[in-house]
């Protein structure tokens, strides 16, 4: 199993627009072979900054999803509500 760690940065006012079409990509991504679990987490110090913590059952399934159309075409409605790039962190269990 692996996490995948996505961080994105909302821009001012358009958080409720966000949360809803965010969803969206959560939804699709439950269907999507390989996906564990996922929740999404807001900064406690920066509400803008979200972060979703997925669980995936091989970085070969993250990477299926992440390369999908499905995916390209629901992060189109998110990218501009950002005013930051996401940043994704792959990471897998240490071995100590």
């Amino acid at each position: 199993m692996i996490r995948v760690l996505i961080e994105r940065h909302i821009a001012e006012t358009l958080e409720t627009a966000y949360e809803e079409r965010s969803r969206k990509v959560l939804q699709q991504a439950v269907s999507a072979p390989g996906f564990i679990s996922g929740e999404t987490l807001v900064d406690s110090h920066d509400p803008n900054h979200r972060i979703t913590l997925a669980n995936w059952r091989s970085e070969a399934d993250w990477d299926r999803w992440f390369h999908s159309e499905e995916r390209r075409a629901l992060m189109l409605e998110l990218i501009p509500m950002m005013d930051a790039e996401e940043h994704i962190t792959v990471l897998e269990q240490s071995a100590f």
